[in-house]
């Protein structure tokens, strides 16, 4: 893997982090005036401008860009794949929604899913509420066909799911009824961790793999995100990482889950945005040095294992 790091700087939350930009000296790629467009979700004249700034450079780097208002950027980097290869990502939210925006954090999962050189796609550490019964109605059901996409919560109640097909998939166990189906999902907690990641890379179509992690997935004493506290400790994390790596060809890799505070363009955006992010965050009685000094800690272990 090639161990250029680049930062995809839309929030200048990385610039806190002074040993890391001083240890690995990051190539920076300035798009702070499109963050505000592009937090949360963009339109297709944001994106292509996005794109036309860092097209020249190659997938095989490690990218960091900021707050997980920002995943969706994931996309844009998949999209510049060549080969066939398989997709692991950390997340506490599924990203799958089917609903507008298409650019958006929320559901550039299924734009991913367009992709047909994405041949495989596995979330791991979801906790969140967004496959509880209600709020999975807006979830990408159909790409659990074929065991497009596994879904390994690391902790979740049995979800119901209304007038609504779910395909099977060897990710979860299904109970069909009715009118409504029930999900039981197959929980990382109940499981060897390292057995069963290591199972998961060796049924693998193609050793080329690409990773991306949401740093909200982990407990908050390893990370200070714009979202809501995960689940995942960071020694769960770096263990599934380095039996990827070992097994693996990783071909691109990147981490979002920074603080930062939140600008957006427009009012409409503003309310959303209001309506979406948690209304009490951890974030809010630590300053943005003690903040910084926690998520570069967690980004310094990440990197010092998949460059080593």
């Amino acid at each position: 893997m090639n161990n250029l790091i680049r930062v995809l700087n839309f929030d200048n939350s990385l610039f806190n982090q002074k040993r890391l930009l001083a240890f690995y000296e990051p190539e920076i790629i300035d798009l702070f005036d499109l963050g505000p467009k592009a937090r949360l979700w963009m339109n297709r004249h944001v994106k292509d401008a996005i794109e036309a700034r860092i097209q020249k450079n190659s997938i095989s780097k490690i990218n960091l860009f900021g707050s997980g208002d920002f995943h969706h950027i994931t996309n844009i980097l998949l999209n510049q794949i060549k080969d066939d290869f398989f997709f692991f990502f950390f997340d506490f939210h599924p990203d799958w929604d089917i609903l507008p925006p298409r650019y958006g954090c929320g559901s550039w999962v299924t734009e991913a899913l367009r992709n047909k050189r994405l041949k495989k796609c596995i979330l791991l550490g979801i906790a969140s509420e967004d496959i509880s019964n209600w709020n999975i109605q807006a979830g990408n059901l159909s790409s659990l066909k074929n065991n497009r996409l596994e879904i390994y919560p690391y902790q979740h109640a049995p979800t119901n799911v209304y007038l609504r097909r779910v395909p099977e998939n060897v990710s979860l166990e299904k109970q069909k009824g009715s009118f409504c189906s029930k999900v039981i999902w197959k929980e990382l907690r109940t499981k060897v961790l390292a057995d069963f990641i290591l199972a998961l890379v060796k049924q693998i179509p193609t050793k080329k793999v690409y990773i991306s992690i949401d740093k909200d997935c982990l407990r908050k004493e390893y990370a200070i995100t714009n979202w809501e506290e995960g689940l995942l400790s960071l020694e769960q994390l770096l263990q599934a990482l380095k039996i990827i790596k070992d097994n693996s060809e990783i071909i691109g890799l990147d981490i979002t889950g920074e603080y930062s505070p939140i600008s957006v363009s427009g009012k409409f955006k503003g309310i959303l945005s209001r309506l979406d992010h948690p209304k009490k965050n951890f974030a809010d009685s630590l300053n943005i040095a003690a903040i910084s000094e926690i998520n570069e800690r967690t980004n310094l272990k990440i990197l010092d294992l998949v460059t080593a």
